[in-house]
């Protein structure tokens, strides 16, 4: 058994095949190039790992430079972003800055104009004390008496061009006018007796009469031209008293609206008109707030209505007249009152009283 243990194991068929037999002469040669071989293998492997190692840097190298190249973008989106910024609140500054110089040019404005202000009160206070002095002085009270007297002269050449424009004349027969110069002297408490015509028809303004035909109920046989020229004489009426009231500075309590021979007179006080059922024996008072026109006029109109309307015109004169102290004629004296009120602002004692 030794025996067979020390024999060497028989190579293989593919192993003999294999074998390269090598003479002893070429031997050495073969150990040379083999040795050379040897050499350039482990130096082509000295290169490989130079050759990687070189990589390896310049992997690295490339992804140092990406990674500065990444925070250098970051720093530069920032750097926009900032610049953005800056931009915004520079040009909000400059905003700033503009409304700033505005808001001092309106205070310097209005510093200004609260001196001019200032001084004009100042002036105002001064003229006021000087005022409020004057009339405990003689020479105050004779200047504002004067002032007075100018004034009431003026309002008197006004309201004499419009006894001219409508002048109310007293006529005596058919044929024949005169002018009724004036009623018995009058005071200015009213207690002295004074002349009430007995029929309004004997006076006319512009030549038209003014009749009773609005306290009368129109029939088919009442005359339309007499029911016209009527109201013809109201609308000059209305229009004399709207221009002595504008130049007294008196607000009527019933205003006008002028319309020639259809004008109205209007009152804001409120209207309370009962209307009763036919069911129930109760009545239902409605009050409307609204102004109500009244016609001064007849043509289609009611004559409860036109007769209202002539009653508010003469409290219009009656108000005149009490504003200068004179009591009304009477309700039913419309061109006497026009009269009246004429007269008493042209005599000489509207000046002087």
């Amino acid at each position: 058994m030794e025996r067979d243990r020390a024999q060497p194991a028989e190579p293989k068929k593919s192993d003999v095949e294999n074998v390269k037999v090598i003479e002893w002469e070429e031997f050495e040669q073969e150990i040379v190039r083999l040795w050379s071989l040897s050499s350039a293998l482990s130096e082509a492997q000295e290169k490989k790992q130079s050759i990687q190692r070189n990589l390896e840097s310049l992997i690295e190298v490339e992804a140092e430079s990406l990674r500065r190249s990444n925070e250098l973008e970051e720093m530069q989106l920032k750097l926009e972003a900032r610049k953005m910024v800056m931009g915004n609140m520079s040009r909000h500054s400059m905003l700033a800055v503009e409304d700033t110089k505005k808001k001092e040019e309106q205070l310097s404005i209005e510093l200004r104009s609260l001196l001019v202000a200032g001084t004009a009160l100042s002036v105002a206070r001064k003229r006021l004390e000087e005022s409020n002095q004057l009339p405990s002085s003689d020479k105050g009270y004779v200047h504002l008496k004067n002032l007075q007297k100018m004034l009431r002269r003026r309002q008197q050449h006004m309201i004499s061009q419009v006894s001219l424009l409508y002048p109310v004349k007293f006529t005596m027969g058919p044929a024949q006018e005169q002018e009724l110069e004036s009623f018995p002297n009058t005071s200015r408490s009213g207690n002295s007796a004074r002349f009430k015509p007995a029929n309004q028809g004997t006076l006319t303004i512009l030549g038209l009469h003014l009749t009773m035909l609005p306290f009368k109920m129109m029939s088919f046989f009442t005359d339309k031209k007499e029911v016209q020229r009527s109201a013809t004489a109201l609308g000059y009426v209305g229009h004399a008293v709207l221009l002595i009231a504008s130049y007294l500075k008196v607000p009527l309590r019933y205003p006008l609206r002028l319309g020639g021979s259809h004008s109205y007179i209007i009152d804001y006080g409120p209207s309370v008109e009962p209307t009763s059922s036919d069911v129930s024996s109760h009545t239902v008072v409605s009050t409307d707030v609204k102004h109500v026109e009244f016609p001064l006029f007849l043509d289609g109109q009611d004559t409860t209505r036109a007769a209202y309307a002539l009653f508010l015109l003469n409290k219009d004169l009656e108000q005149l007249l009490n504003y200068i102290g004179v009591k009304s004629l009477g309700p039913r004296h419309v061109l006497a009152n026009l009269k009246e009120l004429v007269r008493t602002i042209q005599s000489v004692d509207y000046i002087y009283t």
